[in-house]
């Protein structure tokens, strides 16, 4: 079956954030590129974009967790967008409190954790960097 895998894009902290995921689901990153890893005369790299990340990678399960640096020749990201959510199914209700507990630190709770009326546990927020995330224990799974 096919996985899904999420990328983020962040307006010059995709390391700083990355190291926080890190953190928080543990692993180690499977790849960092900085943009003056493939600078080029043909793709030439401001100075001030040079140390930013191209791609960065966190396994997470059979899952990456990756992103990037939008160079800002791109123009900014919007870091309140709210079309989408990276939602994470857990494997038991205390995984699903130390993700919510370890990713929502410093950010904004929009739905504590708890027991949901469909049957799950399941919590929302907005972490310290502007993501959206979704966690889940489903007994029932």
């Amino acid at each position: 079956m096919a996985l899904i895998n999420p990328h983020i894009n962040f307006n010059g902290n995709a390391e700083e954030a990355f190291t926080f995921y890190k953190s928080v689901f543990g692993g180690e990153f499977a790849k960092i590129i900085r943009f003056k890893d493939i600078a080029s005369p043909e793709f030439p790299v401001a100075e001030k974009d040079a140390n930013k990340i191209m791609h960065i990678a966190l396994p997470i399960g059979k899952n990456i967790l990756m992103a990037n640096d939008v160079p800002e020749f791109m123009g900014k990201t919007n870091e309140n967008e709210n079309r989408s959510k990276i939602s994470i199914s857990t494997e038991s209700k205390e995984e699903a409190d130390k993700l919510f507990k370890g990713l929502s630190a410093g950010g904004n709770i929009e739905m504590p954790i708890d027991n949901s009326p469909w049957g799950s546990y399941f919590g929302m927020f907005r972490d310290k960097y502007g993501i959206e995330w979704m966690v889940e224990f489903d007994p029932n799974a």
